[in-house]
């Protein structure tokens, strides 16, 4: 979900203004919901526009109930919004590390994942006590540890630098592991490239419909990828000719996957067949006030997208926001 590698400091930021969401969609496409989607619509008075601090660079986001937790990409502090409200608070101060992709799990755990320091915090969503960190990636290594999903009782991280994917498995009802029961597995398949023979690369993850695989955006090459869990091993998911560019965060629910594609500032929904291989386009989204936006989540029929600016260029002074837009495939 994160600033890529050939992001140029001289471009200028797009305005943040007030205007129709333009939508390109199947009008026929059958709709899909996740059996966890929360089914009620925001009231119309709840703030369509979130404001954080300036200079925060936020990237990962999470929401349950009213309640929404957002990373900061500058210095790892997570905030706490109020949905109904706007209102902010930091949750849990800053690191001195940037974050990216947060997740909750059914234990009401948040887990942050720490960019360029290589590793997991796992955070008590209530207390914000920190109840666990795990060193996935060598500290002072090229990594950028980046973005979560969940799959038959493990956690799944994306790596944007380093060529592999990490695996914190979970016990039985939930127990976290020690950091000698985390796994790495060399991804096959996906190309790395970019800057310094890297740059952003594996992105946003998702498990596939049927559970059995991983999907996983590549920035770089502009591909999805449908990743075996055991091997590694990836190959491009069958999308036509839908453009996967800049591919950042993504959200799977039934048999659909939206995707947030951040320096076109789209938001792009899939539907795909049961086991992720094959897909098509199901509807498109921009939005006047994306400003290279990294992923999103959902309250009710609104999603809510992050605003990271990387092309802002002056980020310290740079008013940031996360965009409140209805679901188009809902609209």
């Amino acid at each position: 979900m994160k600033l890529s590698s050939a992001l140029s400091a001289g471009l200028v930021a797009a305005v943040l203004t007030a205007a129709p969401i333009a939508y390109a969609a199947e009008p026929s496409a059958p709709v899909t919901q996740s059996a966890h989607a929360v089914r009620t619509t925001a009231p119309a008075q709840w703030p369509s526009t979130l404001q954080m601090p300036k200079g925060v660079r936020p990237e990962g986001i999470v929401i349950k109930g009213s309640t929404a937790y957002v990373t900061s990409f500058v210095d790892g502090t997570i905030y706490r919004f109020d949905l109904r409200t706007g209102k902010r608070h930091v949750f849990s101060p800053a690191t001195g590390v940037g974050s990216i992709g947060i997740l909750l799990d059914h234990h009401d755990r948040l887990f942050v994942a720490d960019g360029y320091g290589g590793s997991v915090r796992v955070i008590d969503s209530h207390s914000g006590k920190l109840l666990a960190r795990y060193q996935l990636a060598p500290k002072g290594s090229y990594t950028a540890v980046n973005d979560f999903a969940v799959l038959n009782g493990a956690i799944y991280v994306t790596d944007s630098f380093a060529p592999n994917l990490y695996k914190i498995p979970l016990g039985k009802h939930g127990q976290l592991p020690r950091q000698s029961q985390v796994r790495t597995i060399p991804l096959h398949g996906m190309p790395y490239g970019g800057e310094g023979n890297y740059g952003w690369n594996a992105n946003g993850i998702a498990p596939t419909p049927d559970g059995k695989a991983l999907l996983v955006v590549d920035t770089n090459s502009n591909t999805l990828f449908r990743v075996n869990p055991a091997t590694g091993h990836a190959k491009p998911v069958d999308l036509g000719n839908v453009d996967m560019a800049w591919g950042d965060g993504m959200r799977l629910e039934g048999r659909t996957l939206y995707v947030v594609r951040n320096t076109p500032n789209k938001l792009t929904v899939l539907r795909l067949n049961k086991s992720g291989t094959a897909g098509r386009l199901k509807a498109e989204v921009s939005d006047p006030r994306f400003d290279t936006p990294t992923t999103l989540a959902r309250h009710g029929d609104k999603l809510y997208l992050t605003n990271a600016h990387f092309f802002s260029t002056d980020p310290a002074n740079t008013e940031y926001a996360i965009t409140v837009i209805p679901d188009p495939i809902r609209h």
